[in-house]
């Protein structure tokens, strides 16, 4: 079972530097991948497509660039990739964190072990330094802990999340709900009976910061979170209460200074 492809979504706003970082840190994985597809999100700046290129003449067997004429979104350009994902097994990787260098042996042997068709493992948040680190978001472990915990939050760490294609497919694969493709997917596998597990050790190390903040701020943001959760409660995935709690909560952290809200996830949202 030690075959994985490892699926990556890239766009503009990204900076070459932390791409060759991600992708050097999938390659110097203790079991390799024998396929690496990065989905290009619309025109990528000269800087990022001579990393691509780079990496793609000198390992032209590995590397499948897959491209998007405009930019389409997260959800819609892993879609795409999973398309060109020629293993059952895929791994997912955002281009600007940082794997640990046993994160896929540690979690291929976990995913055969326990039989699972979705896992992820705990985060380490940094802005440039992995050595400084600023926080980790460690999740439940087990199938019936994590169906409860995403009735109010995202159950698997998207960077450090590992499945099945099969399973992913079986859900209708990702849909186009802003700033919650990933959470939306999940809650779909999980109706459908797929098991989930959460490793407790560091798999990914996730660049954070104030920017990461900001973008989980303001009037749109609180729209979305009030939407979504309108969504969970009205379809079962949460009750009443969750939606309450989750709605009012979420909305009220979406709209406090930037400041507050990084001091919040930092004390409250994480361990």
């Amino acid at each position: 079972m030690n075959k994985y492809s490892v699926l990556m979504s890239v766009y503009e706003k990204e900076k070459p530097e932390y791409l060759r970082q991600s992708i050097k840190s999938i390659l110097a994985q203790t079991v390799k991948t024998d396929e690496f597809v990065i989905v290009c999100d619309g025109p990528l700046t000269q800087q990022l497509e001579k990393v691509l290129e780079e990496y793609a003449t000198k390992l032209p067997e590995l590397f499948k660039i897959v491209r998007l004429e405009t930019n389409r979104g997260l959800g819609m350009a892993l879609n795409e990739g999973l398309r060109h994902c020629s293993n059952e097994i895929v791994a997912r990787m955002d281009s600007d964190d940082i794997a640990f260098s046993d994160r896929m042996e540690k979690q291929l042997s976990v995913m055969e072990r326990e039989n699972v068709d979705i896992i992820s493992g705990t985060v380490v948040e940094f802005t440039e330094n992995i050595n400084q680190e600023l926080a980790r978001r460690t999740l439940p472990q087990q199938q019936e802990t994590i169906r409860r915990f995403a009735r109010r939050r995202n159950p698997f760490n998207h960077p450090a999340v590992m499945y099945k294609k099969e399973s992913v497919m079986a859900a209708g694969g990702y849909e186009d709900f802003w700033l919650f493709e990933d959470y939306f997917l999940w809650l779909r596998m999980l109706s459908l009976g797929c098991v989930g597990y959460n490793i407790q050790e560091p798999v990914v190390y996730m660049r954070s910061g104030e920017a990461m903040y900001e973008r989980r701020g303001g009037i749109r943001y609180a729209k979305q979170i009030i939407k979504f959760r309108w969504y969970m409660f009205r379809h079962g995935y949460a009750g009443l209460v969750d939606f309450v709690i989750t709605a009012g909560g979420h909305t009220l952290i979406a709209l406090i200074p930037n400041r507050l809200r990084k001091k919040f996830y930092e004390r409250v949202l994480r361990k």
